[in-house]
């Protein structure tokens, strides 16, 4: 019987810039490899399970779009009687999807109840086609994250082509020096075809078009395969040997005959076979005899899939997902949501989505697709949950986090939290991340009058500095350090100092004695261990084994007692910024400036935004920033960022000045980094191009509300603590190398350490070997 609906449905091909969730579900992790397979909405690309969830029943029903595509995937059986071939350095192969897998196609009315229409329908055929070849979205965001902000060049902007001739065009043709017919690269300067170079992934290539090149002296070439109706393609230049941008491709391809309306992208990017071979890499998973970690499954002992150099958010939502207070807000998944009109782009359906795959077990299993045999020993780990969709709402707008590269596991944690707070949820939900807050007392006291001041700080973690001391080392060994319990580095963060400033009660410049203790403690204390050396100004990780007790332990004595009855407090218009130093400006690049005819203000003011030192830097920063209101207000080392800058401490800020770093990015790096120098010195260095502009909102969202008063943690004693979980590092920066985590679990009455490296969930077996390379410390109160 014909669907009515086909003819009204009013389908379209998806285009580039739409997103195709043709993997995994938007709602939860059922996927394509479910018996019952996905469900993909034939009108606006949106994927639900087609199983006993029916999330793509209510997407149908909320969004009126009946038709679907259901897509099922099961693997091949392949039977091996001999050994796998040995790969040669220079072997370059892969298995394809359709070599590991049989993939089944219906197309569905969820309306009429009709599970068989005709694939083959004029107005469905096409919509199908390009469904199955579109990129998934998660393939589209690995690919956008992964781009290099390619540029044009000279070879390509002075480019000579010959006189205008038709070359063979979809079909691709082939070499003209060997029989390839993919991987084919046009010489946009005379119309030659050659084969590109053996990629990774089985593509063939005798570098053919390289040959030419050296030949000719033609230096541009386009990849015909990667050719797509909206311009883009990949362009590479073999004069700079370097991928480059054609602003004029169109143009460029018409000469040789090829219209861009009329092409269809039939091959992988260059981009997309990088990121093939990114997530090629493994990490070892055996003990120090060789023995293979014992893999576990379960509720709560569920991977995460690295996407390419995520390992560091895989680490810290595991160690998130562990708390109560999460279990608590996202383990009941996406049920708890109705009808989200774009699930794939709300925060909240995806933590849901998060909770439900990492706390339920449902995904906790042996990958099927992992085949053991005498030949290939290697123990069967889980498939492991993609967490593209979460990935790309935690980076979308964000300079480093909507990149492929490493970051930094706690700087993803802060965040990530942020974006929990503000996120908008159900008015009777709690703020999960409340859990991890707690009040920190500074005490200010001068040393003259003796009178104290008190101020608290919200705070959702503390920095330890871990001290270093290097052991002597053996010949012929790097040098080790001497290890440091917790106690002294929580002592030393707590310990009285004296500091710099000015009394305005006795006018004394003897200064004031300084003391920061927990006015209240959280559930979940989250300690950033800071194991950094700075090297030549260049921040260098260090590993320092910080021992920590196995059991509980106290932290009463850190409690602060309060302003006590006899003493004294400073008046109120004693304030910290009443001591924030006039700035004063580099004399030399000065005099530079005020001689090129700009207004002294603005010069101040200009040094002052970029490190009071380079009077280039500061002339580029004027024409930049010319039509600002306040361009011509004067400036004062606190006076420049509004609230972030009077929330700074002027001590702080006087030692960034007097190292050349001052104006709003000083004031950011302290507020990101919770007025650490050490820690913002760094964060100034990996954030060069951060021009300290701090959001409004973040401004807002530190002032609770009228109903949000009530003080943040509990003061009640006894403070027990616990160890819970680990975040740990490997690597010598922070921006690369590996991130894993290990968290406590119990097994009925047993209690075991379990190692979370990205899909692999295994018992630990070294973990206070491991516990030299921890970075962030989780701390539960007992």
């Amino acid at each position: 019987m014909a669907c009515p609906h086909v003819q009204v449905a009013n389908l379209s091909k998806p285009t580039p810039a739409d997103s195709v969730y043709r993997e995994d579900c938007t709602q939860c992790f059922d996927s394509i490899d479910d018996p019952n397979g996905l469900d993909v909405c034939l009108k606006c690309f949106n994927g639900g399970c087609a199983g006993d969830r029916n999330h793509a029943k209510l997407h149908s029903v909320s969004r009126d779009h009946p038709l679907v595509l259901n897509i099922r995937r099961t693997r091949k059986i392949i039977v091996r009687d001999e050994p796998p071939l040995k790969m040669s350095k220079l072997a370059i192969a892969a298995e394809t999807e359709a070599d590991r897998y049989e993939t089944a196609l219906t197309v569905k009315c969820l309306e009429c109840g009709n599970d068989d229409l005709d694939k083959a329908d004029p107005t469905i055929a096409p919509i199908v086609d390009a469904v199955m070849n579109a990129n998934t979205f998660s393939r589209k965001e690995e690919v956008k994250a992964w781009e290099q902000e390619l540029t044009s060049c000279e070879h390509i902007l002075l480019l000579q082509q010959g006189p205008p001739k038709q070359i063979e065009s979809q079909d691709l043709g082939h070499c003209a020096k060997c029989d390839l017919k993919e991987n084919l690269w046009l010489c946009l300067e005379c119309g030659d075809l050659g084969c590109g170079r053996a990629q990774f992934g089985g593509v063939g290539g005798n570098s053919h078009a390289l040959a030419h090149s050296k030949e000719s002296n033609h230096g541009v070439a386009v990849k015909l395969g990667s050719i797509t109706s909206d311009g883009t393609a990949d362009v590479y230049c073999y004069s700079c040997d370097d991928e480059r941008v054609d602003e004029n491709l169109g143009a460029h391809l018409a000469n040789w005959g090829i219209i861009l309306s009329e092409r269809q992208k039939t091959e992988k990017s260059l981009t997309e076979l990088q990121i093939e071979q990114n997530l090629k890499w493994e990490f070892s998973m055996t003990t120090e005899d060789g023995k293979e970690l014992t893999p576990v499954f379960g509720p709560g002992l569920t991977g995460l899939k690295n996407l390419g150099n995520s390992c560091y958010l895989a680490s810290i939502l595991q160690c998130l997902f562990d708390i109560p207070a999460f279990q608590q807000r996202y383990g009941a998944g996406v049920d708890s949501l109705h009808g989200e009109p774009n699930p794939a782009e709300d925060l909240e359906t995806q933590l849901l989505k998060i909770g439900d795959g990492l706390l339920s077990g449902r995904y906790s299993k042996p990958d099927s697709d992992v085949h053991v045999s005498e030949h290939s020993p290697e123990v069967p780990h889980q498939k492991g949950l993609q967490p593209s969709m979460l990935k790309h709402l935690i980076g979308r707008g964000h300079a480093e986090f909507s990149t492929m590269r490493q970051q930094d596991a706690f700087e993803l944690l802060q965040h990530l939290i942020k974006l929990i707070t503000r996120s908008k949820r159900p008015a009777n939900l709690p703020d999960p991340t409340a859990s991890m807050r707690f009040v920190m007392e500074q005490r200010l006291q001068c040393l003259n009058c003796k009178k104290v001041r008190y101020t608290s700080t919200e705070q959702d973690s503390i920095f330890i500095d871990v001290p270093l001391e290097k052991l002597p080392a053996e010949e012929g060994q790097e040098p080790k350090y001497k290890p440091v319990a917790l106690k002294e580095c929580l002592d030393n963060l707590t310990a009285t100092e004296v500091v710099e400033l000015n009394c305005s009660a006795c006018n004394s410049k003897d200064g004031f004695s300084k003391r920061t203790l927990f006015k209240t403690f959280p559930e979940v204390l989250v300690v950033n261990a800071r194991k950094m050396a700075v090297v030549n100004w260049v921040p260098i990780k260090v590993d320092v084994p910080v021992i920590v007790e196995d059991g509980s332990f106290a932290l009463d004595a850190y409690l602060s007692k309060g302003q006590q009855a006899d003493e004294e407090a400073l008046p109120e218009d004693d304030t910290a910024t009443s001591n924030v130093p006039a700035f004063v400006p580099n004399a030399e690049a000065l005099a530079m400036l005020e001689g090129m005819g700009f207004p002294r203000v603005r010069c101040e003011k200009a040094l002052h935004a970029t490190g009071n030192s380079d009077a280039n830097a500061a002339m580029e920063w004027l024409f930049a920033h010319m039509e600002d209101p306040d361009i011509d207000v004067p400036v004062t080392l606190g006076g420049d960022s509004g609230a972030g800058a009077g929330a700074a401490d002027p001590e702080k800020l006087a030692m960034l000045e007097s190292m050349g770093l001052s104006g709003p990015r000083a004031v950011k790096a302290l507020k990101e980094t919770g007025g650490d120098v050490e820690r913002a010195i760094e964060w100034l260095f990996s954030h060069p191009d951060d021009d300290g502009a701090v959001e409004q909102e973040d401004a807002a969202a530190d002032e609770p509300s009228g109903d949000e008063k009530k003080m943040a943690g509990s003061n009640e004693l006894p403070a027990n603590f616990q160890l819970q979980s680990i975040v740990c590092h490997k690597g010598g920066s922070i921006h690369a190398g590996h991130y894993v985590a290990f968290i406590r679990k119990k097994f009925g009455d047993e209690t075991s350490w379990v190692l979370f490296n990205d899909e692999k969930v295994v018992k630990a077996a070294d973990v206070d070997e491991m516990k030299k390379f921890a970075y962030i410390y989780f701390f539960k109160r007992v």
